[in-house]
């Protein structure tokens, strides 16, 4: 194995581990070194398939706290955009875009950090610009999570009803977005790196406290601010 091929093998364990704590950030840790290993689309293509799989622990053990209504509100901008998204910008370049989405996701939680929250930010417009803005993310480099979790946190959800609702929408998303985009085998390493991470993250969860889980959100959002900053998703 290359040395890339390692540090893939850590991205995907880390972002396993880190999605099954926060309900958040397998792409965002993954997603680069997946991305320079497989290519622009394989690699978002495999990091919607695994981070699938990474988005079942915290749905089954949580799912009860689900906010179905909320889900649906965020699926149906997300069902809707993803395709059209995905002919847009086919074969465009998407740098630009993803640097101003970048710079969008860390203004905001740098914003929710200090405690703002937008009176409407929770209601059926906040819904459509979280979905729609989250499909052109994920169809860019497989990380539509930062607006569907400051979405969240703007509404004030709890932990256990962030954990379980981002994954009843990431689930649907990274289909259609599989969908549009076409199909890539995830290599079997990848996947066992992914059951890893879920496994240790599973068992770190359970001890983390509720400011502390908020404030691993956010952290994740910004680093995939910075991620998007970076322009590894063009």
């Amino acid at each position: 194995m290359t040395g890339l091929e390692y540090l893939a093998l850590a991205g995907v364990a880390g972002g396993a581990c880190a999605q099954a704590i926060t309900g958040l950030g397998f792409a965002l840790v993954s997603g680069p070194v997946l991305i320079a290993l497989l290519g622009p689309r394989d690699g978002v293509v495999v990091v919607c398939v695994l981070a699938t799989v990474a988005s079942v622990p915290p749905l089954v053990r949580e799912w009860r706290a689900t906010r179905w209504r909320d889900a649906a509100r965020l699926l149906l901008p997300v069902v809707v955009a993803t395709p059209l998204v995905a002919w847009w910008l086919g074969g465009a370049s998407t740098r630009l875009l993803a640097a101003v989405a970048g710079a969008g996701t860390l203004l905001a939680v740098a914003l929710l950090a200090r405690g703002l929250r937008w009176a409407r930010g929770d209601g059926a417009a906040g819904a459509v610009g979280a979905g729609v803005t989250s499909s052109v993310l994920n169809v860019v480099g497989g990380v539509g999570g930062p607006p569907i979790a400051l979405f969240a946190d703007n509404a004030g959800w709890s932990v256990p009803q962030t954990r379980s609702t981002l994954q009843v929408v990431f689930v649907p998303q990274n289909a259609v977005t599989v969908a549009a985009v076409g199909w890539a085998t995830p290599p079997w390493p990848l996947l066992a790196a992914t059951i890893g991470g879920l496994l240790l993250g599973s068992l770190i969860a359970r001890r983390t406290a509720h400011e502390l889980a908020r404030r691993g959100v956010l952290m994740v959002a910004a680093a995939g601010g910075v991620a998007l900053l970076a322009g590894w998703g063009s």
